[in-house]
């Protein structure tokens, strides 16, 4: 089994540091960490820090759409992570995901982090807390009806995942990760679910790339 870890960065490079740490120091080693830098430049410095990491730094924005599907078509592992350089991944995350691995598409929890978290978990419905976190749990019964019980950091294979792509859903909303999920489990992909807090999601106030 082989994983790669892609990293996308929209004007984090002051953050970038602790999403690529938490890759590189997991439990069980991803094969493969990629780094993005969509046009924004602020992370020139670096790969002098990490030469074990492969860096993608554009000269001009993609947008999220483009930029996760160039991503996407670069993977060549059986597994990838995408991980949002604002974010950083539980050091046993990917030792626990491998527990699912005869599954397509393998979610988890999430710890709501940020000055804006309070706010935010009360927008998305957290439910409990774990260290102290607020835990926005994708297993719960109101996401699954809404057709979002996955996110984008989830672990996909590779190779179903290409059989869709990432694409915009066509609303006001770009919602790539949610098109991919539905067109993966539309193409029969197995869904498992790892009910614990992998990721600690930074709720601030530059949260997300343009759509494209």
């Amino acid at each position: 089994m082989s994983i790669t870890v892609n990293i996308h960065s929209y004007g984090y490079g002051h953050l970038a540091a602790q999403a690529i740490d938490s890759a590189l120091s997991q439990t069980v080693k991803p094969d493969v960490v990629r780094f993005f830098d969509d046009g924004v430049g602020d992370c020139a410095h670096l790969p002098a820090i990490y030469p074990e990491v492969e860096f993608v730094l554009r000269p001009q924005n993609l947008g999220t759409v483009k930029s996760f599907q160039d991503a996407l078509e670069r993977t060549e592992t059986e597994f990838t992570i995408f991980l949002g350089a604002d974010n950083w991944l539980r050091l046993d995350a990917i030792e626990l995901l491998y527990g699912s691995r005869s599954a397509d598409i393998v979610s988890y929890d999430i710890a709501v982090v940020g000055e804006h978290r309070e706010a935010f978990s009360g927008r998305v419905g957290a439910q409990g807390r774990c260290h102290g976190h607020n835990v926005w749990r994708f297993d719960h019964t109101s996401n699954i009806q809404n057709g979002n019980n996955c996110h984008g950091s989830s672990m996909y294979r590779v190779s179903k995942a290409k059989e869709v792509g990432y694409s915009r859903s066509g609303g006001s909303r770009t919602e790539e990760d949610w098109v991919l999920f539905r067109g993966m489990t539309a193409n029969g992909a197995v869904r498992a679910h790892v009910p614990e807090p992998l990721l600690y999601y930074r709720r601030h106030d530059r949260n997300f790339n343009p759509p494209n």
